[in-house]
């Protein structure tokens, strides 16, 4: 009995320990504007952006993210994006989850929606327009045309007492809210790079997922008292989004995100995960090919390999689609420097790492 009694308080201080480290390991989600990732460029209020390796400055209330030569990615409200171009500036209005406001001002934009969570709100204003996305989905801006783009998704527009329904493939005017169908596969750098900055993120909600996993049921809690956010890989040295227990997801790219248990059963090489095929024969990789009739998923538009936590990717072309390169790979024994180095053998080609230096 005494022996149970002296274990106790190190059980309990050890679960404290855990959740302690997963608080650490979340962003303080209270504010959106973190600026997750920039390349050249990058000014906040005219000074220049430096970035060090697990250190993120934000874009506080009234103040303005203004890119020359560079790009920029910056975290809103839990699962939403804002990517901006070269050239291209915005001012945060207000930085409050339930209400976040930012004024589009110049430039091209890319807002990717992975996941709508309840009770977030996100609203981008131009002039005197103001688009609020509904749906999952991306949704280009572009000021010199006056015009949003809605590559997937659904998103309303108000402009002079006017509200409009913007749906997938369709772009609308932001002055006078005229609404016609583009042609969605025509593209340009700005959107290869988001496309390749939600590969970055997905790669990384792997390891995200399950260091939550790892620390929930080290902590003794269980599973249950997670929600989702935004959560740190310490294998690839970002943040990454992990969705709530409903479940894993495939954002507007066709890149999965899981939830914590659903990491767990999909690399599980015991579990007969639904829709998930474990890729027996490389390690630590796994197949999103979905294999079955699962209707609460839609099937993904591309397989994608992931490593469990930090492993490199191959590409087998340019795209963000491919296999690993020998069987030899194992993600536990690849450092994240060679996970997202540059050259065709890396995401993207190397022109969007996601480390910070």
């Amino acid at each position: 009995m005494r022996a149970a009694a002296k274990l106790v308080p190190g059980v309990l201080a050890l679960a404290a320990g855990s959740v302690a480290a997963l608080a650490q390991s979340a962003v303080i989600s209270a504010r959106s504007g973190l600026i997750h990732y920039v390349e050249g460029q990058v000014y906040v209020d005219g000074q220049l952006v430096e970035t060090k390796f697990g250190v993120f400055p934000e874009v506080k209330e009234n103040q303005q993210l203004k890119t020359e030569e560079g790009r920029a990615e910056v975290l809103l409200t839990p699962g939403v994006f804002l990517r901006l171009g070269e050239n291209s500036s915005f001012r945060m209005i207000t930085n409050r989850l339930i209400d976040t406001r930012l004024e589009f001002q110049s430039g091209s934009a890319v807002v990717e929606v992975a996941d709508v969570v309840k009770d977030n709100s996100v609203t981008v204003a131009y002039k005197d327009a103001a688009v609020h996305p509904v749906k999952r989905g991306v949704y280009r801006f572009d000021a010199a045309a006056g015009e949003l783009h809605v590559y997937d998704g659904s998103a309303e527009v108000a402009a002079a007492g006017q509200t409009v329904e913007v749906k997938e493939g369709h772009v609308v005017a932001l002055d006078t809210l005229a609404v016609h169908k583009f042609d969605k596969t025509s593209t340009d750098a700005l959107n290869r790079w988001s496309e390749r900055r939600a590969g970055y993120v997905s790669m990384a909600n792997v390891g995200a997922a399950a260091t939550v996993n790892a620390t929930l049921f080290t902590s003794g809690g269980g599973l249950g008292m997670f929600t989702g956010g935004w959560y740190w890989n310490p294998f690839l040295g970002m943040y990454s989004y992990v969705p709530g227990m409903g479940g894993m997801f495939y954002g507007p790219y066709g890149c999965p995100m899981f939830s914590p248990i659903d990491v767990y059963m999909a690399f599980d090489p015991y579990s007969n995960y639904p829709c998930y095929t474990g890729y027996r024969n490389y390690p630590g990789y796994m197949s999103a090919y979905n294999t079955v009739n699962y209707k609460s998923l839609p099937v993904p538009r591309r397989p994608i390999y992931h490593p469990l936590s930090g492993g490199s990717f191959h590409e087998a072309s340019g795209g963000y689609a491919g296999r690993p390169a020998s069987s030899s790979v194992a993600s536990s024994s690849v450092s994240s420097s060679t996970a997202v180095s540059h050259g065709s053998g890396a995401v993207g080609g190397g022109t969007g790492g996601a480390s910070h230096h």
